[in-house]
């Protein structure tokens, strides 16, 4: 790459991690992509259920009262 030379690469401070820190880190990644995908779950379910609910308003089958 253009200004990227072996000179600047070796100036770099490269963190390493150990295993323990590795798998640590993995967990919590990985248990927020669970929560994620059970927040993703949830949105598709209230999305359905807002069109739904939508549909029968407007096809007169339930009526609002107030």
């Amino acid at each position: 790459m253009d200004g990227l030379s072996t000179t600047i690469i070796k100036k770099l401070n490269v963190i390493e991690f150990s295993r323990k820190e590795q798998t640590a880190i993995a967990n919590v990644l990985s248990s927020m992509d669970k929560e994620i995908e059970t927040l993703k779950a949830k949105l598709e379910k209230y999305h359905n259920l807002k069109t739904a609910m939508m549909q029968q308003l407007l096809t007169g089958k339930i009526r609002l009262v107030k």
